[in-house]
């Protein structure tokens, strides 16, 4: 699990990329919340969106996600209590004017790109 990246997996340079190529732009790894040690993977600043390419397993995906059988009870701890801090920083952001997306490892990078493209997009029009 060490080797697991914890930013600019592929699935976020994808995504990246495509929305690059329709001509956004963007921050990366940016703190948004005051006094908070939680990072969203891409920031619109302008349009006030924040966007989370999240791991099916580390964060809890009901179609994929998967309780792992050794050690099981620290792992059914750890993945609930990510989802737990996701609900809460999504309601910390949304409380904030930002708009948060999360964005499944398994979306394909187009679909992902066109989601977060027309929510920006209705942001700043």
């Amino acid at each position: 699990m060490r080797a697991q990246r914890e930013r600019d997996t592929a699935v976020e340079k994808e995504i990246r990329s495509r929305l690059h190529a329709l001509g956004l732009r963007y921050r990366l790894h940016r703190r948004l919340l005051a006094g908070l040690r939680r990072e969203v993977d891409l920031a619109f600043p302008r349009a006030r969106v924040a966007v989370f390419v999240d791991g099916c397993f580390w964060h809890g995906c009901p179609e994929h996600g998967t309780w792992p059988k050794n050690n099981a009870a620290f792992w059914r701890r750890k993945i609930e209590e990510n989802v737990r801090r996701d609900r809460d920083t999504d309601a910390r952001l949304a409380a904030d004017g930002w708009t948060v997306l999360r964005v499944w490892e398994h979306e394909g990078a187009d679909s992902a790109a066109s989601r977060i493209a027309e929510a920006v997009g209705m942001r700043t029009t």
